[in-house]
C-alpha cells in the first residue's frame, strides 16, 4: 500500500489565495478570495493533507494569515501543514497547540540553526524542514538570496538533529509548470535517508508518477499548486494517478 501523499497548496496573501511566479511578490496571480473555500474544494476531492503558506508572514517574519489556517483545520478536519513567517518557538507552539499537524521551518534553518534543532528536539515529527535550492545551494529569505550551503549537506545535518520530513523546492521549477527536478529530489532523499516531499514544477500527472517511482528512496509526496489552479488536473485525478501507478 502506497503512502505517497498529494499536498494541494494554498498560498495566502492579503487573505486571498494566490500564486507567485518563482517566489516573486511582483508576479502574483489571485486564484480565489477565500483560502477556506479553496481548501474545502480540495478536501471534497479527497485530499487528506492541505499545504498552506503564509506569504505575508514569510515577508514580515511573523504570523499574518494564521486564522485561515486554524479555520481550515477546524472546519474540515484534514491534516494541515503550514509554513511562512514561523520564526519563534511561540509561533511553533501556537500552531501545534491549535491542532495544526505539521509546522514547516524554512529560512530559519540557515539563519537560526540552533532554534530549528531545538524545535526538532521538542516537537520531532511535527516539524518539517523546508529546503529551497537554486542550483543545489540553499536559497533563503523568500528566495531573494542564495547561500553557500549545499542543500544536501543542510539536509544531512538536520536529519541527524532529528528531522523526519523535508520539503524540497527547486526554485527554478516553481510555478513554471516545467516538471519537477526529480534528480535533485531523489538526491535529497538519499542524502538524508528521511521522507522528502517534492515541491515545485509538477505540471502533469506523469510528473507525479515519475516522483512516485522513487517512493522506496524516500520520496513520500508532492506539493501541487499551479497545476491545480490552471486546471491541468484535479486533486481527484492526482490521487487516482498515484494510487494506480
Amino acid at each position: 500500500m502506497s503512502n505517497f501523499t498529494i499536498y494541494p497548496a494554498i498560498d495566502m496573501r492579503g487573505g486571498k489565495c494566490v500564486r507567485l511566479l518563482q517566489g516573486d511578490y511582483n508576479k502574483e496571480t489571485v486564484y480565489g478570495d477565500s483560502p477556506v473555500d479553496m481548501a474545502t474544494q480540495f478536501a471534497n476531492e479527497g485530499a487528506s493533507w492541505i499545504h498552506m503558506v503564509d506569504l505575508d508572514g514569510a515577508k514580515e517574519a511573523k504570523r499574518v494569515n494564521d486564522r485561515f489556517v486554524l479555520e481550515v483545520k477546524k472546519t474540515l478536519g484534514v491534516n494541515v501543514q503550514i509554513g511562512g513567517g514561523i520564526r519563534s518557538e511561540e509561533d511553533v507552539a501556537f500552531y501545534l497547540e491549535s491542532g495544526i499537524d505539521r509546522v514547516i521551518l524554512g529560512s530559519a534553518a540557515i539563519s537560526n540553526p540552533a532554534f530549528v534543532k531545538k524545535m526538532l528536539r521538542e516537537y520531532g515529527a511535527s516539524i518539517a524542514i523546508g529546503i529551497d535550492a537554486r542550483d543545489g545551494y540553499v536559497a533563503t529569505e523568500g528566495w531573494l538570496q542564495t547561500s553557500t550551503v549545499k542543500a544536501t549537506e543542510l539536509g544531512q545535518e538536520l536529519a541527524s538533529a532529528g528531522a523526519e520530513t523535508f520539503i524540497f523546492t527547486d526554485i527554478s521549477t516553481d510555478g513554471m509548470l516545467s516538471g519537477p527536478n526529480v534528480e535533485g529530489i531523489v538526491e535529497m532523499a538519499r542524502a538524508t535517508k528521511q521522507g522528502v516531499i517534492a515541491s515545485g514544477g509538477v505540471s502533469a500527472l506523469h510528473d507525479l508518477r515519475a516522483l512516485k517511482e522513487y517512493e522506496a528512496d524516500g520520496v513520500v509526496g508532492a506539493i501541487v499548486g499551479k497545476a491545480l489552479y490552471t486546471n491541468k488536473f484535479t486533486v481527484a485525478q492526482a490521487l487516482k494517478e498515484v494510487k494506480s501507478s
